[in-house]
């Protein structure tokens, strides 16, 4: 099931879609948008007041993600937009603050002052309401901060289709500024030529120049837009097929579990401590995956500690002759050997003597 942020985000994003299909930065657009969708409904499914607040909170800091980079031009306009839409629409007073860090502050200004040079004045005078309203709260942090928590939160996963496409490039090498850059190369050279002709001492000029710069700068411009426009259709290509994509990386992923379990089987691992004196044998023939018929690993049974002291230990013949000699420690400690029973003394018959003894005395 879905989390209540995940639902908000999904909202959020359709409405700023639809926004953007339209290709324009009116307001008049957006609210348009915003009253087919009825979207100022989402606040009446809450009854408790302090339930409310809470969802208040959660949609403001949703939509507020959308004024700050790296969402494009459009986007943070519909972000702008859709701020000024739910502060205005909350059913209680006072209404819930936008939590702003001032680190990010930055950004909101000069999206300002970018507006306001491209003569985009709804959308300075939609700031500057909200700025009226007082409706902006400066934090330290986006987010709020929990003491020991240690629970880590997921990344907020961005559209791709709202972020904006890297133009500067495009934009800053343009036919004006190649002209006029291959005019001010031509001069450097024959500055340099006459310079190198004047200097008699120099036997040969350092080249300071580089040949076909303007032409080198122009198609490394070139292949840097094709690139993009590969990249943007390679992802709409994958969007669509998603199906056939995750079939595609689960078959991949089925081969590569298949390669590492043949090479698997066809090493030998390092043997525990308490098992290094059992020798194994690895059957390298068998290159198929999985397991087979006949067993990879066969034991070596090595000779008893018995046996290998008597092939290693050499004893001359006296010696010998006294080790296997019977002695009263070995009688002992064979297993046929049976003690002999020592009589008992009759305590009776001696406790009986002694008392006619007495009696006499």
């Amino acid at each position: 099931m879905d989390t209540p942020q995940k639902l908000v985000k999904t909202d959020c994003e359709e409405i700023l879609h639809r926004f953007q299909q339209q290709e324009s930065v009116r307001f008049e657009i957006f609210s348009k948008i915003w009253r087919e969708m009825k979207f100022s409904e989402i606040f009446y499914g809450l009854p408790a007041q302090h339930e409310k607040r809470k969802f208040s909170r959660l949609i403001l800091d949703t939509a507020c993600s959308y004024l700050l980079p790296p969402y494009s031009f459009q986007i943070r306009v519909g972000g702008l937009y859709l701020l000024y839409s739910l502060y205005r629409c909350q059913t209680f007073s006072p209404p819930e603050q936008i939590r702003v860090a001032l680190k990010d502050w930055e950004y909101v200004e000069k999206f300002e002052k970018d507006a306001l040079e491209a003569k985009h004045l709804d959308v300075v005078y939609i700031l500057h309401q909200l700025m009226c309203f007082k409706a902006f709260h400066f934090t330290a942090m986006p987010t709020l901060l929990t003491f020991q928590k240690k629970r880590q939160k997921e990344k907020p996963r961005l559209c791709e289709g709202f972020i904006e496409r890297a133009s500067r490039p495009q934009e800053l090498i343009n036919i004006e500024l190649l002209e006029e850059l291959s005019n001010i190369h031509d001069i450097y050279g024959k500055l340099k030529t006459s310079a190198s002709l004047m200097s008699e001492d120099a036997p040969t000029p350092v080249n300071l120049t580089h040949k076909d710069l303007i032409p080198k700068l122009r198609s490394t411009v070139v292949d840097f837009y094709t690139w993009q426009q590969k990249r943007i259709e390679s992802d709409e290509e994958d969007y669509s097929g998603e199906g056939t994509s995750s079939q595609q990386e689960s078959s991949k992923r089925a081969e590569k579990l298949a390669a590492i379990k043949s090479r698997a089987f066809g090493q030998a691992t390092e043997a525990a401590k308490s098992r290094r004196h059992r020798q194994v044998e690895v059957d390298l023939t068998s290159n198929q995956a999985g397991p087979s018929n006949s067993s990879g690993h066969t034991r070596l049974s090595k000779p008893s500690l018995k046996v290998r002291t008597n092939e290693n230990l050499h004893i001359s013949s006296d010696l010998w002759k006294e080790a296997t000699a019977t002695t009263k420690i070995s009688r002992l400690t064979a297993l046929d050997f049976v003690p002999e029973e020592k009589p008992k003394k009759n305590y009776r018959k001696s406790n009986k003597k002694v008392k006619t003894a007495k009696e006499s005395t």
